[in-house]
């Protein structure tokens, strides 16, 4: 059947079931909210006291930060309720979710009453991360048993991409297939299928990774802020490593999977390592239990300096001042970009921190090694799952792969560490690695049969690094792949993929070359990010150096070549995703489509270094405020709106937000919910809009600027600020230097001017700002510290 899903019902609102629920009404579905009816109120007959367990919590959630709603509208698609008046009220939905405590006999009896209102055919699932899948459908109907499954999201559900899909052996395939498919394309999450086996995939493999560090460090005699530099963005884990993962999660939450796997894993060969360390039993005792009790693993404390962060001494169990470790292979790696190659260096250090590392990966990957078939059939299902749901870069295997499946093998047997018997099978075999890369596809080694097989699905999810076979051209920064079908894809990695000369020559190269040889261009990366703006620190030196001619060559060629992308004789889309600050957005700004990533966060943030956008940005917002003017409005309203965000230096918290700010365009731009899809959608969109009839535009002359009037509406504005004390000196001349160029100049009437024109306000505005003491001083402590000030 044709199966569409047009309305969910969330069971529970709690810490997850209010944010599932804003996940799906972020993607446009409506969503009924229910939770009981608060002790006390039983006998009430007002909602409002009746509802108030349900309504607190999803006012909570939608307070929270991170925030879990792409805009503050979608709130508007969740509707709230009881158990007892509205249970009833799940026969209009298509999918109910169950997201109640973990107890199997409260889930019984919400189900009892879910039985008596579904209508058939519904699908119903249980977010649990720790009761079997099965003992839940027992005593239900066919019906609900074939169309029942797990479905474990990770929190928060819009950040953690991890779905796992957790089927009975009564659970109809063409409901695992649908949820598998609807969860990586409409919620935007790498979906996993995964065993009825305790803690599932990530927990099982997340845990007993946790619970390895733990013991490793109490060997190695190392403490908690050691283990933490060691096991973070270093080794491309999360920033909050091990011990602050553990506060954010709750320490308790951890224990009882650690025990859980305990428990009902007897026959789990690492079984020792779920044992839980008499420190660890005492932070639970004491009710240390992380960021919901307000201490952990550290304490945050006010003291006349200020706010300070304290680190627990696991010797003594009292709190200290943070330290910040050396490891002499740490310093030596952290110059290294490449993370494969940053983790080879790391494990074949000869200090403490080597040791560390050898003794981790031998434990992970003996421990993974044994958990196929039981958890999973196929490695790239744990690989996924860690990746997805624990944020790590790349995958346990994928990381066995990095060091060397065969020589780490005989160090670990060396070492005292057991290997299952399929890897000594697949290296006698002569495979030597996991995965490989063949045809652009990326593949996985398949224990049955002995061979590599296309990751099912992997179409879908083009990855630049897999066709570096195809390689057309590079430089020291760029890269540009044939990516088939007659589609060219850019891509540059420098640091924080900012944009200098390098990538300006390779972007104008990667043009030229598109429209002499292709259909069109993608421009994307498989980094992080998409791009934290201009090369700020090239600008300081030359503005430090009062080198302005070189200064002005270098804003001409930024300007010029986004108006070549814009105007370029093929279509030329961009895949942004996450940060994609200042010159990034500017790129967007000028593309033909922008495919963008849900979580985009684009904005145009000069402003904060004292200067404004000097890459077109600037004079695309006047641009599109021209065009955006309405007869029944104030003409200086779009114009305002326009100047605010850019002197605000807003940046969208998720790409929906950027279609609010007029930086994505309704009806031309899109968002992919799986960041994973952007860049195939992109090459997909150049080939339709080729196949269209793609003809290049050409530049602008009639571009609607307010010139006077709408200049002295915004200097009024601009002195009211300064005046109240909500603008710094220097903020207000930055500012009137942005009015300056949105409004045209002083022209003296609104009048048609031509895109070159509005560039060079653009350029001579952003040239006099480079020279402004105050601006060099901001732009120096962003390069310092990371972080604008206000002066």
């Amino acid at each position: 059947m044709k199966r569409s899903i047009k309305k969910v019902a969330v069971l529970g609102s709690g810490v997850m079931g209010s944010r599932i629920a804003c996940h799906f009404a972020g993607i446009g579905v409506s969503v009924l909210l229910l939770d009981m009816v608060p002790k006390g109120s039983e006998e009430s007959t007002k909602p409002a006291e009746r509802n108030k367990l349900v309504n607190d919590a999803l006012t909570a959630a939608i307070k929270s930060n991170p925030s879990p709603v792409f805009t503050k509208d979608v709130i508007k698609k969740i509707s709230t309720g009881n158990f007892t008046d509205n249970m009833k009220d799940i026969a209009q939905c298509d999918w109910v979710i169950e997201v109640v405590v973990e107890r199997l006999d409260i889930k019984q009896l919400v189900y009892t009453e879910v039985e008596k209102y579904r209508k058939p055919g519904t699908l119903i699932s249980s977010n649990t991360s720790g009761i079997p899948i099965h003992l839940m459908a027992e005593g239900r109907s066919d019906d609900f048993k074939k169309h029942f499954c797990g479905t474990h999201f990770f929190n928060p559900p819009r950040y953690l991409r991890l779905l796992e899909i957790i089927p009975t052996p009564n659970t109809d395939p063409e409901i695992v297939d649908f949820l598998m498919n609807y969860g990586d394309l409409f919620l935007g999450k790498t979906t996993v299928l995964c065993k009825d086996t305790p803690a599932f995939i990530a927990n099982r493999i997340g845990v007993f990774s946790i619970m390895s560090i733990f013991h490793i460090m109490e060997k190695l005699g190392l403490s908690i802020d050691e283990v933490d530099a060691l096991t973070g963005p270093i080794i491309g884990r999360p920033k909050s490593a091990t011990f602050r993962t553990a506060d954010v999660v709750g320490i308790d939450t951890l224990v009882k999977v650690a025990r859980g796997v305990a428990d009902n894993c007897k026959t789990d060969e690492a079984l020792q390592v779920f044992t839980i360390p008499t420190w660890l039993d005492a932070v639970v005792t004491n009710n240390w239990l992380g960021d919901k009790t307000g201490q952990g693993f550290f304490k945050k404390t006010k003291s006349a300096a200020g706010k300070e962060i304290l680190t627990l001494n696991l010797q003594t169990m009292e709190y200290g001042a943070r330290s910040k470790p050396k490891f002499a292979s740490i310093d030596a790696a952290k110059p290294i970009e490449d993370l494969k190659q940053r983790i080879k260096m790391l494990s074949a250090g000869a200090d403490k921190a080597g040791e560390f590392y050898r003794a981790f990966h031998f434990s992970l990957f003996s421990y993974i090694s044994h958990r196929i078939p039981e958890i999973s059939d196929e490695v790239y299902r744990v690989d996924d799952a860690m990746k997805a749901g624990f944020g790590w870069e790349i995958g346990a295997f994928e990381t066995w792969d990095t060091v060397g499946v065969a020589k780490t093998v005989e160090a670990m047997k060396a070492a005292g560490y057991s290997v299952a018997a399929w890897v000594t099978d697949m290296l006698t075999s002569g495979a030597t690695s996991f995965f490989k890369v063949a045809d652009g596809k990326r593949m996985y080694y398949d224990i049955p049969s002995k061979t590599y097989k296309a990751i099912p699905g992997g179409e879908a999810f083009l990855l630049l690094q897999n066709h570096s076979d195809k390689i057309i051209w590079k430089n020291s920064a760029c890269k540009l792949y044939d990516i088939g079908d007659g589609v060219a894809g850019f891509e540059w990695s420098t640091k924080m993929n900012s944009i200098g000369g390098e990538v300006l020559e390779g972007l104008n190269k990667a043009i030229g070359i598109a429209e002499e040889k292709f259909k069109g261009l993608v421009i994307a990366n498989d980094g992080a990010n998409f791009s934290a703006g201009a090369n700020v620190g090239m600008i300081f030196m030359l503005a430090i150096e009062q080198e302005y001619d070189e200064l002005d060559m270098a804003i001409r060629m930024f300007q010029n070549s986004m108006m070549r992308l814009r105007y370029s004789s093929v279509p030329v889309v961009t895949a942004p995703h996450g940060l994609t600050l200042g010159g990034g957005c500017e790129m967007n700004l000028h593309a033909d489509k922008v495919c963008a990533a849900a979580e985009t966060y684009i904005g145009l943030v000069e402003l904060g270094v004292g200067l404004i956008p000097g890459g077109g940005g600037t004079k695309e917002f006047a641009l599109r405020a021209g065009d955006d003017l309405h007869e029944d409005e104030p003409e200086t309203v779009t114009l305002k709106n326009r100047f605010f965000s850019i002197a605000t230096a807003k940046v969208a918290t998720s790409a929906q937000e950027a279609f609010d700010m007029g930086i994505l365009r309704k009806g031309q731009d899109e968002v992919v919910m799986n960041i994973g899809r952007r860049i195939a959608e992109a090459k997909k969109s150049v080939i339709e809009i080729y196949d269209q009839g793609y003809t290049m535009p050409t530049p602008r002359k009639d571009v609607k600027v307010m010139g006077k009037a709408g200049l002295g509406a915004m200097l009024a504005g601009i002195n009211g600020m300064w005046r109240g004390g909500y603008a710094t000196d220097h903020d207000a001349l930055v500012a009137r230097k942005l009015a300056y160029v949105l409004c045209g100049g002083d022209l003296s009437e609104q009048s048609l001017v031509s895109e070159q024109y509005l560039l060079d306000l653009e350029r001579e505005a952003f040239l006099s700002l480079c020279g402004e003491k105050k601006s060099l001083e901001r732009i120096q402590a962003v390069l310092k510290t990371g972080r604008p000030i206000r002066n």
